[in-house]
């Protein structure tokens, strides 16, 4: 562990000296690689400083120890070997964590897509509330949110939309939402005021480069429609609107946002791409016979992962058994306190897969 953690350090020294060089500065391809190598390096090298400086003190401490006899310095000295030694522990359980084997999607943007399951009207509501809740969210973190596809109901719900997220490690944070979340709550149109449960399904895809997924144009049917919103009004009287089937699969990819065909096209073909994708991917997993399926979910959209209780003000993960009386605050966009937790969890059960 220590061999690796001085070869990285070296790189990341090595790194941050070359950023100054003028050959480097005037590269912008060789420059933009050399700044994220020596990003994504930054806080291994810098935990790694600590720990140094941690036993750098540790071994001063019992060097006093070791020599001296005047009871005030040896008091002094116990205090420093006791703070050092506990630091050094720290350090080295996070540098554990840091070093685990980094998802490869970790830093990319993503397509989301939210869909109201059971529940009605009520459903499509909520789909909107985790819409509104996934963009305060964003927003929070500097994120660009656009819309690709919006299936609207007539009380400002949605029985479908999809939408990008742009941004760096938005995946690394969104991740863990792929999934079906669960309301409990009295529904606007329920004059009774009684409690009822819905369903939402949430995927969350990491966005594909045209390098990774290639597609045949034969394997495409493209079909052109006019857009329309709740209600079936008509947007515009052009056929903007893109339906787009991908013939192996089945797989079927709307856009209508845009007034351009053009834009609308680009859009779904993002969309398709990142499907594809993440069905390559765990195709790929699933055939891996040491794969390990993550203890917080395995990301399938049938697993029931989390509950909304409105009328008790409580939040449940049911993946890791936490539950936060904060649904306010989780609704307007607060999510790190679920989020954290579940990616703590997570780097959990990979160090215990590393250890066995």
């Amino acid at each position: 562990m220590f061999d690796k953690l001085d070869d990285i350090e070296r790189r990341w020294r090595q790194a941050g000296l070359r950023l100054y060089e003028p050959e480097v500065i005037n590269d912008n391809e060789l420059y933009t690689r050399l700044l994220k190598d020596h990003r994504e390096l930054t806080p291994i090298a810098e935990k790694y400083g600590e720990y140094k400086s941690a036993k750098a003190h540790f071994e001063e401490a019992e060097a006093i120890l070791a020599e001296e006899t005047d009871r005030e310095l040896r008091d002094m000295a116990k205090e420093q070997l006791e703070e050092s030694k506990n630091l050094m522990e720290s350090c080295f359980d996070e540098l554990k964590i840091l070093l685990l084997p980094k998802d490869p999607n970790e830093d990319r943007s993503v397509i989301m897509e939210i869909r109201s399951g059971t529940g009605g009207e009520e459903a499509a509501l909520f789909a909107a509330d985790l819409y509104r809740m996934y963009s305060m969210y964003a927003d929070s973190k500097g994120w660009k949110t656009e819309i690709i596809y919006a299936n609207a109901t007539e009380l400002g719900g949605y029985k479908e939309i999809s939408y990008s997220v742009e941004g760096e490690g938005v995946f690394g944070r969104f991740r863990f939402e792929s999934g079906t979340h669960r309301v409990q709550r009295v529904p606007v149109t329920d004059s009774q005021g009684k409690i009822q449960t819905s369903a939402v399904t949430v995927a969350v895809l990491p966005e594909a480069e045209n390098v990774e997924v290639e597609i045949d144009p034969n394997d495409l049917k493209i079909d052109t429609f006019r857009s329309s919103g709740a209600g079936g009004q008509h947007i515009n009287k052009t056929s903007s609107a893109i339906r787009i089937t991908h013939l192996p699969t089945g797989m079927v990819v709307e856009c209508q946002d845009e007034r351009s065909q053009y834009k609308n096209k680009d859009k779904a073909m993002k969309v398709l791409r990142s499907r594809l994708y993440e069905q390559k991917q765990r195709a790929a997993d699933e055939s891996r016979a040491a794969d390990r399926k993550a203890q917080v979910g395995s990301g399938d959209r049938s697993e029931r992962i989390r509950t909304y209780n409105f009328p008790q003000g409580r939040v449940t993960d049911h993946r890791i058994g936490l539950t936060l009386y904060k649904i306010d605050s989780v609704m307007n966009g607060g999510l790190d306190e679920l989020i954290d937790p579940l990616r703590a969890h997570d780097q959990a059960e990979k160090l215990r897969g590393e250890e066995e």
